[in-house]
């Protein structure tokens, strides 16, 4: 599997997000350990997730599996008072951390995003925690969701510490960050620009985007691999897979895979045959032809 490199970390191209680790009839420790078969070695987590029983059978997996350590990758998001507020308060992230570590069992970190932009946010209380929490040796490395570039540079008035990543949804059906690009001078509703041109800040600062629910369309309304509801886009992703000796799901994560962005995908299945699927596919490499195929396909038009 391709590696990414984020700082000082070789990260596997494809994450494993754990925010349904928590569900009935599955097996954690089998998902975890098909995912590191498969090269994956970096994991998503945040302290809301499960009400924060999912970083707990996360460790409790962890530690029953082969795996060590110190040859993965744990991240972990803060910043959500679910019903409440967002809290990028010192007091908040530093006490949000210390939770997360407890659960997962660790003594650091390897990166911790902001879970969503705090409108409220005062940079200097993050960047004081953010020292904190590096000094201490509990974060190794920063990042954000959900945030556009202007919400950056705020935080980064104060933050000494690089921001690496940034988790925004992305994907087939999904594809407001190219579409304003692609639309630019125009007046048709592929041409609004949601994000202030977020695809291109984030290569200009060499952030990496993490694409969360990429199999999703609408939010959270349900998988579009095999719905009829888009025979077009299904047609082509199966002609693709055949082509490639693969699935329609790993050809949808191919798809993302392929833009030079080198983004990292997070996919929030534990069902090992589904992780397989991805991990099959993750060295497929498509032609800017089959890449704008599916693009259009998906109900994308080019001007």
């Amino acid at each position: 599997m391709k590696k990414i490199q984020i700082g000082e970390m070789s990260a596997s191209q494809i994450v494993l997000g754990l925010m349904r680790i928590n569900e009935k009839g599955k097996d954690p420790v089998r998902a975890l350990e098909t995912a590191y078969a498969g090269g994956i070695n970096f994991y998503d987590h945040a302290d809301i997730y499960g009400g924060g029983e999912c970083e707990k059978i996360f460790a409790q997996a962890l530690k029953e599996s082969s795996i060590k350590r110190e040859d993965i990758y744990i991240q972990s998001k803060v910043g959500i008072r679910p019903g409440i507020a967002f809290d990028f308060s010192k007091k908040h992230i530093l006490n949000a951390v210390e939770g997360s570590m407890q659960r997962l069992g660790v003594d650091y970190l390897d990166s911790l995003l902001l879970h969503r932009p705090d409108t409220l946010v005062e940079p200097e209380e993050v960047a004081q925690a953010f020292s904190e929490l590096e000094s201490s040796g509990k974060v190794r490395h920063f990042g954000v969701s959900n945030q556009n570039g202007g919400q950056i540079e705020l935080l980064k008035t104060a933050i000494k510490q690089p921001l690496l990543m940034n988790q925004l949804q992305f994907g087939v059906m999904h594809t407001g960050m190219v579409d304003a690009g692609i639309h630019v001078n125009m007046t048709d509703a592929g041409s609004v620009n949601h994000d202030n041109g977020l695809l291109e800040y984030s290569r200009i600062h060499q952030m990496t985007i993490q694409a969360w629910s990429p199999f999703q369309y609408g939010f959270f309304e349900g998988p579009f691999v095999g719905n009829e509801k888009f025979p077009k886009l299904n047609a082509e992703l199966q002609t693709l897979a055949d082509r490639y000796g693969v699935t329609p799901t790993g050809i949808a994560i191919a798809w993302i895979n392929r833009h030079p962005a080198n983004i990292q995908t997070v996919i929030g299945t534990i069902t090992p045959s589904r992780i397989k699927e991805v991990c099959d596919a993750s060295d497929v490499v498509l032609t800017r032809e089959e890449w704008y195929a599916i693009y259009q396909a998906a109900g994308n038009i080019l001007p």
